[in-house]
């Protein structure tokens, strides 16, 4: 099995996975990104895909170039990120779960019900 998904390019899966990792606290604030050819070699991918991906982050102005020393996590990178994941889930994925959910007729005692068992 692949560990790429077919309906997204790669450099936005690997930007994803960097999310990830600084909403998870696993990259700080401040501490720097991997370099990319370590990167590029853990994830057997094209080093200008891992650039392209950190670019981005940049666009976001999640992380910062400093010549010389690497790609760092902005300090208020991860509350940014929190509300730009957030209003991106609300608007794209919730949604269609929320579609799923009246398509299968749960109700949301069903739904909490389930989530206080999933707790136990």
């Amino acid at each position: 099995m692949s560990q790429w998904r077919d309906d997204q390019p790669i450099f936005l899966q690997i930007r994803q996975r960097m999310i990830e990792m600084i909403l998870r606290g696993q990259i700080k604030e401040g501490d720097p990104l991997p370099s990319v050819r370590q990167i590029a070699t853990d994830l057997s991918v094209n080093p200008l895909t891992v650039t392209k991906s950190y670019q981005s982050l940049v666009d976001m102005n999640i992380v910062e170039k400093r010549r010389g020393l690497g790609m760092f996590v902005t300090v208020g990178a991860q509350e940014n990120l929190l509300a730009h994941e957030r209003e991106k889930f609300l608007a794209e994925d919730w949604p269609a779960i929320k579609a799923r959910i009246a398509a299968l007729g749960l109700s949301y005692d069903e739904l909490i019900k389930n989530r206080d068992a999933d707790n136990e």
